[in-house]
């Protein structure tokens, strides 16, 4: 009988696994964080060195793992690099995904696992079309985690986050702000902020309240489900950068253009996940004065 309960987590050396990890090991929880190769600031974790992408290599894992929950985080989050080389993201986000399942499926049927989306995703029962290969990959990946719980009985829940934003690295906008403005404040830059439509509305949601989510998800959640991960709550990028102005002495402009084809969307309210007994406690403020003062650390 194991003391406590296990928690493979893929892509444990990236933005949303960093923190994954360290809030897991936090609980108690004897975590495995699975990497293409080593992560220094991973030390204290067991981990596990695997190509998501090498099915033999997935295989293997899993069979040596045997592990009660599995994170499924890996993968490709940009959708620049999706258009650049749309292959990689599909071997990332769609093959890596059913090579990790069927592998559990043949290896460790009990294991519950947690498979994240994205909020970039489409809806092919609206005969949608995708935007980009990024949104492909990503409602691939979903629909293979639904018919792999419903054709196979595994435990599979879905979780479809909205834009998370947070301390650490990250290719989202608001990281992307908070290292310009940094480099501001150590005059190594011109003091303007280009950035696209101000108007572009998104639900930003702090990393360390959606792993907080996906715990939940691991232990409570509805086998076959996918569940919305979000704030309910939209705001602009103008409305960003008007919080990142009281949060720096740095006087900056900023330039903007329209994109081609933005548009607003509608914030993730996430009923079913309140239900469960989550809710968001960290505000759009703090989580932007924190991502400051991870830039600012790490900075020179």
């Amino acid at each position: 009988m194991k003391e406590k309960p296990s928690v493979l987590i893929t892509g444990a050396g990236g933005f949303t696994g960093h923190h994954a990890c360290r809030y897991f090991l936090e609980k108690g929880w004897d975590v495995r964080a699975v990497v293409r190769k080593n992560r220094p600031q991973l030390s204290e974790l067991g981990i596990s060195i695997c190509d998501l992408t090498d099915k033999h290599q997935v295989k293997v894992m899993i069979e040596e793992e045997q592990p009660d929950f599995v994170l499924h985080l890996a993968g490709l989050n940009s959708v620049a690099s999706s258009w650049k080389n749309p292959i990689t993201s599909i071997e990332a986000n769609i093959l890596s995904t059913l090579y990790l399942l069927e592998a559990i499926r043949i290896e460790s049927h009990q294991t519950r696992i947690v498979v994240i989306g994205s909020a970039l995703q489409y809806d092919p029962a609206l005969s949608q079309l995708p935007e980009h290969p990024y949104s492909f990959s990503k409602t691939m990946q979903m629909q293979i985690a639904e018919i792999w719980a419903h054709l196979f009985g595994m435990n599979i829940i879905m979780a479809k986050p909205s834009n998370l934003i947070g301390p650490g690295p990250s290719n989202g906008v608001c990281s992307i702000i908070a290292s310009k403005i940094v480099q501001m404040e150590r005059k190594s830059v011109d003091r303007t902020l280009y950035l696209n439509d101000l108007s572009i509305q998104r639900d930003f949601l702090d990393v360390r309240d959606v792993v907080k989510a996906y715990e939940i998800l691991l232990t409570c959640g509805e086998v076959g489900k996918t569940y919305e991960v979000g704030s309910g709550k939209s705001c602009s990028l103008q409305d960003v950068v008007q919080q990142v102005k009281t949060l720096t002495d740095v006087q900056f402009t900023v330039e903007t253009k329209k994109a081609k084809g933005s548009h607003a969307e509608v914030a993730i309210k996430g009923q079913d996940m309140i239900a469960l007994g989550w809710t968001p406690t960290i505000s759009l403020r703090s989580s932007l004065n924190d991502t400051l003062e991870h830039f600012r650390k790490h900075i020179s």
